[in-house]
């Protein structure tokens, strides 16, 4: 193959995977925070089997996810974004990041798998106009912490991640020290029921659950939806 080949044939690569992955329920929001200790540096022993396969979120590809995620629904309950900055917690492939970047002042992309923060900064140049790239920031986190700065985030998504976090109530204490003074926070989740698509409905958190978590973690005007979205529900809360 000729050197000058080379360069096209990565990027055609490069755009095919990203396909992939952007049509995954995932986004792809990455799933190992059941593992409290974090996984940074870990085996792939230590990676739930999804991510262990050779394709990113694998489990969920060309589930048309665009389609039912509705992500431009999503993103319009969180208003106005232009001078904000928003985190997204289990940002796995950016699904929600790459949008969110050409609405909000800043946004961060937050996961505890070093290869979904490796996969964004290596296809931000694809997916993002060259306007809205430094917008973008990613951060390597942990499973019990999302490492926010003291009310670094003016807006919070969890989109598809809620469910494999452990000790929820703490981690939520944690992540409200984050969020600045009447801050929101967005949690997506899969409904606890038989669905087309999504996670086991073992693992899923009923509603109620969540909304009750959040009260003990001391988040205030919390409000349920669970019509907006075919397979999930949606709930916000103010810090």
């Amino acid at each position: 193959m000729k050197i000058w080949k080379l360069p096209l044939l990565l990027l055609l690569l490069a755009m095919l995977s990203l396909w992939a992955c952007q049509n995954s329920p995932g986004g792809g929001h990455s799933q190992p925070y059941e593992d409290s200790t974090g996984l940074e540096g870990g085996t792939d022993d230590e990676l739930p089997a999804k991510l262990q396969s050779p394709g990113i979120d694998s489990d969920y590809v060309n589930t048309n996810r665009v389609i039912w995620q509705k992500p431009e629904v999503v993103i319009n309950l969180l208003g106005d974004l232009r001078n904000k900055t928003v985190a997204d917690i289990g940002a796995g492939t950016g699904f929600f990041a790459f949008r969110l970047a050409q609405k909000a002042k800043k946004v961060i992309a937050i996961d505890i798998d070093p290869r979904f923060i490796s996969y964004i900064d290596s296809v931000r140049v694809l997916e993002l106009p060259e306007q809205y790239q430094d917008n973008l920031e990613t951060r390597l986190a942990r499973a019990d912490d999302p490492l926010l700065q003291p009310n670094e985030a003016d807006v919070v998504i969890i989109v598809n991640t809620f469910m494999y976090i452990k000790n929820h109530i703490q981690y939520l204490e944690n992540l409200k020290k984050g969020i600045a003074p009447g801050g929101m926070l967005l949690i997506i989740d899969f409904k606890k029921k038989r669905t087309p698509l999504g996670p086991p409905s073992n693992i899923r958190v009923p509603l109620f659950e969540v909304e009750e978590q959040l009260y003990q973690a001391g988040y205030t005007d919390i409000q349920t939806n669970d019509t907006a979205l075919d397979y999930q529900y949606i709930v916000t809360a103010r810090k």
